[in-house]
């Protein structure tokens, strides 16, 4: 399965999606990127003169990309993904360094275990510069 057909099958859409490309995916790691554009929706109002991606942003991206994406690579071959339903159900973040409008960010996921269609993963986020912005462990679980 190819990045392109893995970010078809995720359930999101702009303005929500926060996943550009996939570079690299296995069974058991993820990477990916995003870029944050200087026209999204939550730059207008975080922080006035001096926008800044908010943090559950940026979780959302790790989320996407860490989680959601490498989930949809681990089911595709079970049922139709196109049905697939994934409920968030943890996240341990620490944010280390901000995040800036046009901003490119990688996303580099290592899975923990998938059991049960229960997923759990150390996720880190790259600025520009290859600095470590963002880290923690996500879980999620899929309904297929």
């Amino acid at each position: 399965m190819k990045g392109e057909e893995i970010i078809a099958l995720l359930p999101y859409t702009e303005p929500f999606l926060f996943v550009n490309d996939i570079e690299v995916v296995t069974n058991t790691h993820i990477k990916g990127s995003y870029t944050f554009t200087d026209d999204a929706f939550f730059y207008k109002g975080h922080f006035k003169g001096y926008p800044v991606t908010p943090g559950v942003i940026l979780t959302e991206c790790m989320a996407q990309i860490g989680l959601v994406c490498l989930g949809i690579y681990l089911l595709k071959d079970k049922a139709p993904l196109q049905d697939m339903k994934v409920a968030f159900t943890n996240a341990n973040v620490e944010y280390l360094k901000p995040v800036y409008p046009n901003e490119r960010v990688t996303v580099v996921s290592d899975m923990k275990y998938f059991r049960f269609n229960k997923l759990k993963c150390n996720v880190k986020l790259y600025n520009s510069q290859d600095e470590v912005v963002c880290q923690g462990e996500l879980a999620g679980v899929f309904q297929v």
